[in-house]
């Protein structure tokens, strides 16, 4: 037996080292860029007109840019009378919301930090969601249980779930990421990176059949490239600018009914997008009987089964984006229209 540390094991194990280190520092070098959030509520005490400020909750965020802008879950700063935010150094500044999406659980916060101070921050790097695949290596940084940047690990478990509304108490959520990499209260908001430390997603929720609220090695996270746009609208507008079609939308059972995929437009508004491109909604005819109107099938060349593939092709347009979209008419006829898309004013407060 060779004693530890003799020539051949070291040999043995170098490469496996190496290897380790390469996919690890990557990862370390982005912990700077995250911080910890303390959401801090007003209350009136107990028989008394005296207001104390108190700690309600606190989560995780990573540095967008150099200027201070602190992304997170809307979650962890929800009903927050004060935002805290602690850098990797334990210096704590204020931080004000600059915008944020409750619907899909985003929310951008701005430091309120010297220059200086500002200047010698490091934010992230932001990398792509599009492409990942099932068994890839990921890693968490947040600051689970009020232990401040840690970093777990394990691999993409699954891809495109689905969260329903409540989850975490949070909203419903899309095509979220699916990993084992070990989630608790406090990482939300932080960011699951790859194994070249670029960001992927925002580590959103748990799953909880105990309701302990620890890990149970389901987590799951939102996808960067469906946060990215959101941001850049925070940053620009204050708000998240959501595109529209002016449409309403039948219940998905009418299609199933039928057997028939895709999206049947209920109504359709006059003076909208939809009603200019000529869409037609489901009415009655003179004898009472249901005349279906018009089925989405596509967005710009990507398939529409459900509600949900509708509103994702929709995540990638703006306002002002003029789209196609692939109908069958009179639940036969396909045809193909063309809509420019009007904004939709996006509710920032609860």
């Amino acid at each position: 037996m060779s004693p530890l540390g003799s020539p051949r094991l070291t040999a043995v194990f170098a490469p496996i080292v190496h290897q380790h280190e390469a996919t690890v520092l990557p990862t370390c070098l982005h912990m700077p860029a995250v911080v910890n959030i303390a959401n801090i509520a007003t209350k009136r005490a107990y028989l008394s007109t005296d207001l104390l400020r108190l700690p309600q909750g606190q989560g995780s965020g990573f540095l967008w840019d150099d200027q201070g802008h602190v992304v997170t879950n809307y979650h962890v700063i929800r009903g927050a009378s004060e935002v805290r935010v602690t850098l990797i150094d334990q210096s704590v500044y204020s931080a004000r919301l600059v915008g944020g999406d409750p619907s899909r659980d985003i929310a951008v916060l701005q430091l309120d930090a010297p220059p200086a101070s500002l200047a010698a921050l490091k934010a992230v790097e932001v990398g792509k969601s599009s492409g990942l695949a099932v068994g890839q290596k990921v890693y968490a940084i947040g600051n689970p249980f009020g232990l401040d940047h840690t970093l777990t690990s394990g691999i993409i478990s699954g891809l495109n779930r689905e969260l329903g509304a409540g989850t975490n108490n949070g909203p419903s959520l899309r095509n979220v990421i699916q990993t084992d990499a070990a989630i608790n209260p406090g990482n939300s908001g932080g960011p699951l990176l790859d194994s070249k430390g670029r960001l992927i997603g925002i580590n959103t929720a748990i799953a909880d059949p105990t309701g302990k609220g620890a890990s149970s090695g389901i987590g799951f996270a939102i996808p960067i490239d469906a946060c990215r746009g959101l941001v850049d609208q925070i940053l620009t507008y204050g708000r998240v600018v959501r595109p529209m079609l002016g449409i309403t939308l039948a219940p998905p059972q009418a299609l199933r009914q039928l057997g028939l995929s895709g999206v049947l437009v209920l109504d359709v508004p006059p003076g909208g997008p939809a009603d200019a491109a000529g869409v037609k909604g489901t009415m009655r005819d003179g004898f009472g009987r249901v005349v279906l109107g018009d089925v989405i099938v596509g967005v710009n060349g990507r398939k529409v089964a459900n509600e949900g593939d509708l509103f994702d092709a929709l995540d990638s347009c703006k306002v002002g984006d003029e789209v196609r979209l692939d109908i069958l008419s009179g639940g036969r006829t396909k045809a193909s229209l063309s809509i420019v898309l009007a904004e939709r004013a996006a509710r920032v407060t609860e």
